[in-house]
């Protein structure tokens, strides 16, 4: 039974952790409980990855703690028993590979590229995995993206003509380089337009973010046609980002291509803003959280208003911002299974609003990495700060999950 936009209700815990077995909801109060702990969250984000470095035996706390609270496996065979139990409650998931950002060797950099292919040749065989995400930075080096930034930065006019004077700048190895991240990007949408997958392009650090937008508005030129194949990640945590998205919107109807704007506040601020104090420059990030949350919204206004050429995945764990897209797409008269529309949550957080929008019958993911421990660390290390960080996050979690406990009384 479907539910009105206007009758959606995250605060109803019966229906978020109904998936969740007692021993499964005792083990995240204890988690969430853990992170609310500054100076623990600050000593196991410093000491895990060294920990892990040095080959210390910690790697089985990890697995049977905040491993299995945000991460469908170390394999993909591993992902299959979350993907099932979740379509049983019509969510769906949005595959990651776990691999970003390092000093990869050109082989390397070959080996993720098949690896998000194998993801995408996987993800068509499951009846509940429509996406896939990448990163630029596992099929691209972080060096090679920030010089290639650095002189898009340092050039007039529009991004993209900016950019072919950027790629000049470049040395004959360099060129090559580039030569070969496009082709890997090529080899990954090609894929998954055969395939029928959404490709997810994460975002990254401002310093690096111009030649991956430039990519993914090529590839999206190239693959997003007919049908959204390819999709942007927008950071409203950024000041210049809703402008950015409306100009994104100006090249799509230019260029006569879908544009795919998956929506997110951001998970760089801390990183941002010390980078620009430290280097003395503007700082790109909102001046406070209010002004993130106008932006996101008035984005999720604007893709909503012109839903036939944009198709957006609302990626957020605001509340008030899902809601807020229920009751657009109602006042449009608008389908909420609109299919340019899409919901989507991190695995491990937010079920009050992931499962209740699956109740009132919107499209809606579970964004799932899965990954060796190794490698997955930094996204582990992300959550735990964020959810220390983000005001009221690890508070908002507990409370949901301290009161399906006591509803079903299992705590003793």
């Amino acid at each position: 039974m479907k539910t009105d936009p206007a009758q959606i209700s995250f605060d109803n815990t019966a229906n978020a952790f109904e998936y969740k077995s007692d021993k499964d909801l005792k083990k995240a109060h204890f988690l969430f409980s853990s992170m609310g702990i500054e100076w623990l969250v600050r000593m196991g984000t410093s000491v895990t990855p060294w920990a892990i470095k040095m080959g210390l035996p910690i790697k089985g706390i990890i697995r049977n703690t905040i491993f299995k609270q945000f991460v469908g496996g170390e394999s993909l065979p591993e992902t299959a028993a979350v993907a099932k139990t979740l379509a049983a409650y019509n969510v769906q998931v949005i595959l990651d590979y776990g691999v970003e950002g390092n000093d990869y060797t050109e082989a390397e950099l070959d080996h993720a590229c098949d690896e998000f292919i194998k993801v995408i040749e996987y993800a068509a065989t499951q009846p509940n995995i429509p996406f896939m995400s990448i990163k630029v930075t596992g099929i691209a080096n972080f060096d090679l993206l920030e010089k290639l930034d650095k002189s898009v930065e340092a050039n007039a006019g529009s991004l993209m003509k900016r950019f072919v004077k950027a790629t000049e700048t470049l040395t004959e190895a360099e060129k090559a380089a580039w030569q070969r991240v496009q082709e890997r990007m090529q080899r990954i949408c090609r894929a998954a337009a055969e395939k029928n997958i959404g490709v997810l392009i994460d975002a990254e650090e401002t310093w690096i973010q111009d030649p991956v937008d430039v990519l993914t508005i090529l590839m999206m030129e190239q693959y997003n046609k007919t049908k959204a194949v390819v999709y942007n990640t927008i950071q409203l945590y950024r000041h210049d980002r809703l402008q950015f998205l409306k100009d994104s919107f100006e090249a799509a109807t230019q260029r006569e291509f879908i544009l795919g704007a998956k929506l997110v506040r951001g998970a760089y601020m801390e990183k941002e803003r010390k980078r620009a104090a430290q280097m003395n420059y503007s700082s790109p990030i909102q001046p406070d959280k209010e002004s993130s949350d106008k932006d996101y919204n008035e984005a999720v206004a604007f893709c909503i208003a012109h839903i036939d050429r944009i198709a957006t995945i609302v990626a957020s764990h605001n509340e008030y911002s899902n809601l807020y897209a229920t009751q657009l797409l109602q006042q449009q008269a608008l389908p909420l299974n609109h299919p340019h529309i899409h919901f989507s949550q991190l695995y491990g957080m937010s079920d009050n609003i992931t499962f209740n929008l699956a109740k009132a019958g919107c499209p809606v993911s579970k964004y799932l990495p899965f990954g060796p421990i190794k490698d997955v660390v930094p996204y582990l290390m992300r959550r735990a700060q964020e959810n220390s960080a983000v005001a009221g996050q690890t508070g908002r979690e507990l409370g949901l999950i301290k009161k399906e406990v006591a509803r079903r009384n299992i705590l003793k």
